[in-house]
Formats: C-alpha cells, sequence, structure tokens
C-alpha cells in the first residue's frame, strides 16, 4: 500500500464572494515539489488557461492507462518508442441523476520498433489487461472505452 498526498491551495482575493464572479483559480502542489496552477472549466466560470478537476481526471486515466500498458509491453518484449493519447472527458448526468464523468474515451496511438511488433490482435488484448490491472480505472465509475489508433 502506498499514500499519494496533494496539497490544494485556494484564497477570495475579490471584493465579493458572489457566485458569478469569485475567482476559482487555485494552487495544486504535489509531494514531488510540482506546483499547478488549476481552476474550474470555463463552461463552469474557470480559466480556460488553467487545469481543470475534469481535465486532471482525463489526464489521470490516460497516464495510468498508459503506464501499465507500458509495463506489460515490456513484460512481453516489445519495444514501445512512443505512446500517444488524445483523451476525452464527457460529462452528463448518471445513473444517480448527478453529475459526473460518465464517460472517457481514450484514443492511443503507439508505435512500436525493434525485431518483434504486436499485431492489432495482441495489441486490443494489452489493452484489455492494461485497463483491467489500472489503479485509477479500477477506482472510478466512468465508463472507460479504448478506441486504438492503428
Amino acid at each position: 500500500m502506498s499514500e499519494h498526498k496533494v496539497y490544494l491551495s485556494w484564497k477570495n482575493e475579490g471584493e465579493d464572494f458572489l457566485y458569478k464572479t469569485y475567482d476559482r483559480s487555485h494552487l495544486w502542489k504535489f509531494e514531488g515539489g510540482t506546483l499547478i496552477k488549476a481552476s474550474a472549466a470555463p463552461d463552469y466560470l474557470g480559466k480556460a488557461a488553467l487545469v481543470n478537476p475534469e481535465e486532471a481526471f482525463a489526464a489521470s486515466l490516460s497516464s495510468c492507462h498508459m503506464l501499465t500498458f507500458l509495463a506489460i509491453a515490456s513484460m512481453k518484449k516489445y519495444r514501445v518508442a512512443r505512446y500517444e493519447d488524445n483523451a476525452v472527458a464527457i460529462l452528463g448526468k448518471n445513473e444517480k441523476r448527478k453529475m459526473g464523468v460518465k464517460t472517457l474515451y481514450l484514443r492511443p496511438n503507439i508505435t512500436f520498433e525493434g525485431d518483434i511488433i504486436p499485431d492489432n490482435t495482441t495489441i486490443d488484448e494489452m489493452h484489455h489487461r492494461a485497463h483491467q490491472e489500472c489503479f485509477i480505472a479500477n477506482s472510478v465509475l466512468t465508463e472507460i472505452i479504448v478506441e486504438p489508433v492503428y
């Protein structure tokens, strides 16, 4: 077991605290010292130039899937040269009629190199296993759809 800590800080620097006008900008500080400025999504009165929680959620799932996929590929002796993903999180109302990330699309595009290149069926099997073993995917209710780019 392990712990993963994040410090969050927000301060009201406005003259009021009205719903439509207060600043949603805040700071995430990770254990290793990385600082990220975050905000709400623009649809929810946040700043488009900053990371929002929904994007961070998509990035977390995409990253976890990739790291799990890379571990599987490495153990199978496939050499991955490049891994890219264009993840998309879709918000909507869930079964309890609450807003949430209902669906996340992962669209990995992987380049292999070396003497042994897996076929598409093997790649699909590795994605399936990566999804089953991803810590973050195992922690959420969101439907995750993996659509590899070949």
